[in-house]
């Protein structure tokens, strides 16, 4: 199960990090191959950078996601957090040289 879900993790990651001229290159490829017409070949390589960068935005929220919980676990002070305690400490430490 954690084999598959790595596996899936990392196709995931080629496909975000697939770019315009990767995509143009391969389809270029099959179109002279005789596999895609010019016009197939274009519309499969938008919908390709659409979901490309749609993998890419998905992958970014699951990794910050992760990386929140992991904190959160770890009970390790966001930086708003560490933020307002310095603000609380100032203001303390103001009241007390007044």
């Amino acid at each position: 199960m954690l084999d598959s879900i790595h596996k899936m993790f990392l196709a995931g990651v080629g496909f975000a990090t697939m770019t315009k001229d990767k995509i143009d290159e391969h389809i270029k490829e099959l179109v002279e191959k005789g596999k895609l017409t010019e016009k197939e070949g274009r519309e499969m390589a938008d919908d390709m950078l659409k979901k490309s960068k749609q993998a890419k935005e998905d992958l970014e929220k699951q990794v910050e996601k992760l990386v929140q919980q992991t904190l959160g676990t770890l009970q390790i002070p966001s930086k708003k957090e560490v933020e307002e305690l310095a603000a609380r400490i100032e203001k303390l430490e103001a009241k007390k040289t007044e």
